[in-house]
């Protein structure tokens, strides 16, 4: 049997050579010698033997070294290894300024939601993962911010309640006469 050691067979051992070899996998091996046959790239008889070895085949690897010099062969017949998605970077970074409101008094709050909205749009161009802490970021940034406003509007009432009490104070003790007579002092014994 004539086997092909070329550049494709150090791949195939060293991607998933292991890897057991399905009945589809055998059947697309078998597509490859028979395209490689029909353009004249195999002879009868090496077509006849690589088929007979195809089928005979166990791993993956073996496949791949069996149609290594065949186009759509080789390395091209192992699987992909599935690449985790990368996480968008800004989507950590606004769920961490987020958190860490709590920590700053609230001075994260506008860079959680610079970060948040942008992250998203990111996200939404390249597919990257993170969608869940750009939204988690945003939801702590907006939450920080109302809180900041709420205290504001509660401060500022209050300080125009008192105000409004002070001056109301200063007008009753002006009053159409002046202001009250002073209580004499006590007096000393």
């Amino acid at each position: 049997m004539t086997y092909w050691p070329g550049p494709g067979y150090r791949m195939a051992a060293e991607a998933h050579a292991a890897l057991r070899a399905s009945d589809q996998d055998r059947d697309h091996a078998a597509e490859v010698l028979k395209t490689g046959f029909a353009e004249g790239r195999l002879t009868k008889d090496e077509y006849d033997e690589h088929l007979s070895a195809v089928y005979a085949a166990r791993t993956v690897g073996d496949l791949a070294t069996l149609t290594c010099q065949l186009p759509g062969g080789g390395a091209a017949l192992l699987p992909v290894p599935a690449t985790p998605q990368r996480t968008n970077s800004l989507a950590v970074a606004a769920l961490v300024c987020g958190l860490c409101e709590f920590l700053t008094f609230g001075l994260t709050a506008i860079p959680a939601v610079v970060l948040g909205h942008v992250a998203r749009g990111q996200i939404r161009r390249t597919g990257e993962t993170g969608g869940g802490l750009a939204l988690a970021g945003l939801i702590l940034g907006w939450l920080a911010v109302a809180l900041f406003v709420l205290a504001v509007a509660g401060i500022t009432v209050v300080a125009a309640r008192s105000g409004h009490a002070l001056v109301h104070q200063q007008v009753l003790n002006s009053g159409p006469g002046g202001p009250p007579p002073a209580a004499p002092p006590p007096a000393a014994p």
